[in-house]
């Protein structure tokens, strides 16, 4: 008999190792909170705060978000949406996202999640790669679905808006400023045209009798396509059930009907999906929707009048509360317990924010392909610094080595050696979409999926991260880690943000480049930056190069995209060689050289 994981040791008190999972489609969390606290606000909607303690705000019970899904599932089914049909949402966070999700759970259809900010072109690949006959979408996107819907299978679109779900007067004020911003646009009438409040009002509360098993996709959750072209990953009812029960007894002080959960994270993607959304609503607490998660001013004052108690995040939200320039005018003490994922949490910013809310503030791990849970530091137990944590119940996680050996497996390495993260476990995606070869590349015959993350265990179990391995600096034959480099600048008393990346080098191959963004008020130079890391650094780590910017480039979860600004590097580097070539009495700066 094997002995038990060591990462079990370090559990907090009643975090079982492992979970039974219910057998159930995942819109029976909605159906048995609404049976349980019917009439708790389930959704909470805050646009605005006005004097005199007025709000621009929309809200739904428990009972009625069932009923207007329930709707929402009849509406879909005389549209002739079938089970196993892909309905595509492209919203933003709002009441309506809550109810067309659990609403296309409850027709049978698999749901696509698309990012609102996408391209014509982008949105057309999803789409198309999906075979989506509907979307629920803002009227305002409706005319970069106008240009390429012919090369898609969409036949029918629902449109909606950000203030539809408000009372009068403000659902007129609001859209005045809607439309000025361009998020209200007219659409002119068409058959394959609907508003969705209208087809809600049209249609009973009835929906389709369908039969939904455990292992049917539901959803089609593309990934970042930071490694070429986005695919989807097909997770299944077992797979978002299992997480969502997994994050449950992980979060020991719990109290289900009377939590508040900060919904910022942008439920089209899968970590605010099951962290925010499902979790909020498994747990029959209130989701507080905030659709626009860049207005820190807005989010401090819906922590402080809401009294949020749970506020997933990623690293890039709480650092902008620890500097926001008011923060100590809001009551932040609500606040028991956040998990951060994303990137790297920066210690300097877990410490600042534990201050200021009394709060817990701890660094998780996972990924689209998983759920996305797979690992988390113990929220009132022992937490390592730098560290991603601890495997959640009835999850593994393996450090393997980086190839495989003559028999095609890879060997499981001990504490302390670095190798491949690889996860075991129930939230483990079925597969991807259309995609057999680049499932098999990830999937192995186990069943364990391949991270593509570099890390390592120490002696109790905890996980760290080394890091993404294309990622990898490597400059005159020597390693560099980007997090490594970034935790150094991190420290520094005048940096806001920071990022590492490796840019081509005609000598080193590779160097190391900061990119860093100065706290409000502040001035530094790239010598200054420069002497800061050859004092935390070694030589081949410290960066050759320094740029100062007002922001980085993010995704819509806040993770710093160092691939845009490697291809920056390379464009700009591109740039350069062809003004030389044009006139080579020049060098790559404009410079006049000297010729014979």
């Amino acid at each position: 008999m094997s002995n038990p994981p060591r990462w079990l040791e370090h559990y907090e008190p009643g975090v079982p190792a492992t979970i039974e999972i219910p057998s159930i489609p995942l819109y029976q969390l909605l159906v048995e909170s609404a049976f349980r606290f019917p009439n708790h606000v389930a959704v909470k909607m805050v646009l605005k705060y006005l004097p005199l303690g007025l709000a621009i705000q929309s809200a739904y019970t428990y009972r009625q978000l069932h009923e207007l899904s329930d709707r929402f599932a009849a509406a879909l089914h005389g549209l002739g949406i079938q089970p196993g049909e892909r309905v595509a949402l492209m919203l933003p966070n709002l009441p309506q996202y809550v109810v067309a999700y659990f609403g296309a759970l409850k027709a049978g259809a698999i749901i696509v999640n698309v990012n609102p900010t996408y391209t014509p072109r982008e949105l057309q690949h999803q789409l198309a790669d999906s075979g989506a006959r509907a979307i629920v979408m803002l009227s305002g996107f409706y005319q970069r679905l106008a240009q390429i819907r012919e090369q898609t299978q969409v036949e029918q679109v629902i449109l909606t808006d950000v203030s539809d779900t408000l009372s009068w007067p403000f659902r007129h004020l609001a859209g005045r400023q809607l439309r000025a911003k361009g998020l209200i646009a007219d659409v002119p009438p068409a058959p394959h045209i609907h508003r969705l409040d209208e087809l809600l009002q049209r249609h009973e509360a009835t929906p389709p009798t369908i039969q939904s098993n455990p292992d049917d996709v539901i959803l089609l959750q593309y990934t970042g396509g930071t490694t070429g072209v986005p695919k989807a990953a097909m997770l299944t009812n077992r797979n978002l059930v299992s997480n969502v029960h997994q994050l449950l007894p992980w979060f020991t002080r719990l109290e289900p009907g009377n939590e508040r959960v900060l919904g910022a994270l942008p439920f089209f993607h899968v970590y605010g999906m099951t962290v925010g959304m499902l979790f909020a609503v498994a747990t029959g607490g209130t989701l507080v929707i905030v659709p626009d998660p860049r207005d820190t001013q807005h989010i401090l004052e819906v922590i402080h009048r809401e009294k949020i108690s749970i506020y997933p995040g990623v690293p890039a939200m709480y650092t902008a509360i620890n500097n926001h320039p008011r923060v100590k005018e809001y009551d932040l003490r609500s606040v028991k317990a956040c998990l951060s994922g994303g990137a790297a949490l920066p210690v300097e910013v877990a410490t600042r924010f534990e201050e200021i809310t009394q709060g817990r503030l701890v660094e998780g791990y996972g990924l689209s392909e998983s759920s996305p849970v797979a690992a988390a530091n113990p929220i009132y137990g022992q937490r390592r610094v730098g560290s991603i944590g601890l495997p959640i119940p009835s999850t593994a996680i393996h450090v393997v080595s980086l190839e495989p050996d003559e028999t095609g497996d890879y060997r499981v390495l001990g504490p302390g050696e670095e190798g491949e993260l690889v996860i075991e476990g129930p939230q483990v995606m079925k597969g991807y979409w259309n995609r057999p070869d680049e499932t098999a590349l990830v999937i192995d015959r186990r069943g364990w999926l391949h991270t593509g993350d570099i890390g390592k265990m120490d002696e109790d179990g905890y996980f760290y991260i080394v890091d993404r391995k294309k990622d990898l600096i490597i400059a005159s034959g020597y390693n560099v880690v980007p997090r490594e480099v970034e935790e150094v600048l991190f420290m520094h008393p005048k940096v806001l943000e920071a990022a590492v990346a490796g840019i081509p080098d005609p000598k080193r191959g590779e160097t190391v480049k900061a990119y860093v963004v100065l706290k409000p008020g502040e001035s530094a130079t790239e010598d200054e930056i420069r002497a800061f890391c050859r004092e935390n650094l070694a030589p081949y780590k410290v960066p050759t190069q320094v740029e100062f910017r007002s922001e980085l480039p993010k995704s819509q979860v806040g993770k710093v995209l160092r691939r845009l600004l490697v291809e920056e590097e390379r464009q700009k580097q591109a740039a350069q060689k062809a003004a030389q070539s044009a006139n080579p009495s020049e060098d790559g700066q404009g410079r006049k050289v000297a010729t014979k």
